[in-house]
């Protein structure tokens, strides 16, 4: 858990918060278009457990442009959602303006005035590893009402086949020796989301977790998913010049494999009372 921890603090919470409110200016349409939504089973599974209904009332923590509010918004319970990325805040508005009932405020959760024990639930969305730790397990546990439940989603980051990868690895190594991760099969990102939804335990805020997921496949065009990465922050990072010269060998690979591409993701909720 140390090196996963070091690895999110380098590479998540562990930056200003300004640079982390603007992090994904650059990509956030192409977030909002290509970035996967949650499992309709999933979110089934996590309402029954949370024992959500449209007399609930959910704060959620980093909504990003909406991938998964709407999908708790049918429920027709109340929602605030905070996001602090003003292109991602602008998008959510548009998202959601079928849910009255749902209120966007464009702030941090570090920022956001704590209501203390309002909430019967706090949500996350692929968005809680932004929040340095030692505020964001307290703020939540503060915010929740004592029955309520703290409910972490999270999508693992899209995997093509073994082959493609091996592939893309060549140019990978050539080009950006630092974005030629090891591959992560299904057994491998169950094994890191395990140790995320260990880290509300440890906090001491938070108990009884139970813990689920679904193994995804999907079919994304050759363009949709070098849209997709560059939705992931080490992309995000590149110089132009250097993202067009990778990607354009990257296409070149991918579209000799056919036009689309077969990708695999691991879903996965967590889901804890306050201690």
């Amino acid at each position: 858990m140390k090196d996963l921890k070091q690895t999110l603090q380098n590479e998540c919470y562990g930056r200003d918060l300004e640079q982390r409110k603007h992090w994904y200016s650059p990509a956030a349409e192409a977030y909002q278009q290509v970035r996967p939504r949650y499992p309709q089973a999933l979110i089934d599974r996590v309402v029954d457990i949370a024992q959500l209904s449209a007399n609930s009332s959910l704060l959620e923590i980093g909504c990003g442009p909406a991938i998964a509010t709407p999908a708790f918004a049918a429920l027709g319970c109340h929602m605030v959602c905070v996001e602090p990325n003003s292109d991602f805040y602008h998008l959510a508005q548009q998202t959601c303006t079928a849910y009255s009932q749902v209120e966007l405020q464009n702030c941090s959760f570090e920022e956001w005035e704590l209501a203390p024990q309002s909430f019967d639930a706090v949500l996350a969305a692929s968005s809680f590893h932004w929040i340095p730790p030692e505020i964001g397990y307290p703020k939540a546990a503060a915010a929740l009402r004592p029955e309520g439940h703290l409910i972490l989603l999270w999508n693992k980051e899209l995997q093509p086949q073994y082959e493609v990868y091996q592939q893309l690895s060549e140019i990978y190594q050539t080009h950006e020796p630092t974005l030629n991760r090891s591959y992560e099969d299904s057994a491998t990102q169950m094994a890191i989301l395990n140790e995320m939804g260990q880290m509300a335990i440890a906090s001491g805020y938070f108990q009884d977790l139970v813990a689920g997921h679904i193994e995804v496949e999907v079919t994304y065009t050759v363009d949709q998913y070098l849209l997709l990465l560059n939705t992931y922050s080490p992309y995000l990072k590149l110089e132009a010049q250097q993202k067009q010269s990778l990607f354009a060998e990257l296409r070149q690979v991918l579209e000799q494999n056919g036009d689309t591409v077969q990708l695999a993701y691991v879903s996965a909720f967590h889901i804890s009372r306050p201690a």
